[in-house]
């Protein structure tokens, strides 16, 4: 059974809404946020991925809810999040994951790949805030984490694109963190390093050797901690992120790289 350690009160559990869970990081937050107790919302364009983790949630021991939807389409993310009250009453977290990549030189970098990049990773993120936020205010309690990445960070090579949305992403956290601080709400944001098993990884993995990058297997010789990360190794810090645990932590930006990137 999950552990409800995160309410006060075991009958009311907190519901968490978080993006692009039909796999990868999404569906491992998912799944953990489930064994600390909370309802979840599992929300994907896949309707089969997102109903395979939104049913492995429920054999956790907890109620949750597949609501497909494209976060890069605004009437959408209100449908999913109006579905997602009238079926759980609340949103205590949310968790902006959705993401894809492209990969190029930004001299030539196509204007419609650079767009399709912003419209989900960037507009994305703000849709889903601009509509979880209003009720997160009038409850005075919230917390949100956005998903960003290393490359949040640091410009890349090859990925200036997706460096630029994720540079955006952290950009949006700290604004809004300090918006809606006096509201009782904490914005936080996640940047992983180079993380295994993910279709993300698999994109990279297929696209590198036309712009000859190394594989990721040796790419993991330059990480600290010699190893690449899971998406578990995710999902811990986006729960602690949204926990009373880091009551007192909002517009920041935490590094789960294995050292590789330690600013």
């Amino acid at each position: 059974m999950p552990s409800t350690t995160n309410s006060p009160k075991a009958e009311k559990p907190k519901v968490a809404l978080v993006t692009g869970a039909g796999t990868g990081i999404g569906r491992a937050v998912v799944l953990r946020l489930a064994r600390d107790g909370y309802n979840v919302v599992v929300n994907d364009i896949d309707p089969a991925r997102a109903e395979a983790t939104s049913s492995d949630a429920r054999r956790v021991g907890v109620r949750a809810a597949a609501i497909v939807g494209d976060v890069g389409e605004r009437a959408a993310v209100q449908r999913v999040v109006e579905e997602a009250l009238k079926q759980f009453g609340k949103i205590d977290a949310m968790v902006n994951n959705a993401g894809i990549i492209r990969l190029g030189l930004l001299t030539d970098f196509p204007e419609a790949d650079w767009r399709a990049l912003f419209r989900v990773n960037v507009d994305g993120v703000l849709f889903c805030c601009q509509m979880v936020v209003p009720h997160m205010v009038s409850r005075r309690q919230g917390s949100i984490v956005n998903v960003s990445s290393w490359n949040g960070k640091v410009g890349m090579p090859i990925f200036g694109a997706y460096c630029a949305t994720k540079f955006a992403v952290i950009g949006l956290t700290q604004a809004l963190a300090k918006e809606t601080a006096p509201h009782g709400i904490r914005v936080n944001a996640v940047c992983p390093g180079i993380v295994a098993g993910t279709d993300m990884r698999a994109e990279v993995e297929h696209l590198s050797p036309q712009y000859n990058l190394s594989p990721s297997v040796e790419r993991a010789k330059d990480v600290p901690l010699r190893r690449l990360a899971v998406s578990e190794d995710i999902a811990r810090v986006v729960a602690f992120l949204l926990s009373e645990e880091a009551g007192y932590m909002t517009g920041q930006a935490i590094n789960v790289t294995g050292g590789l990137w330690m600013h």
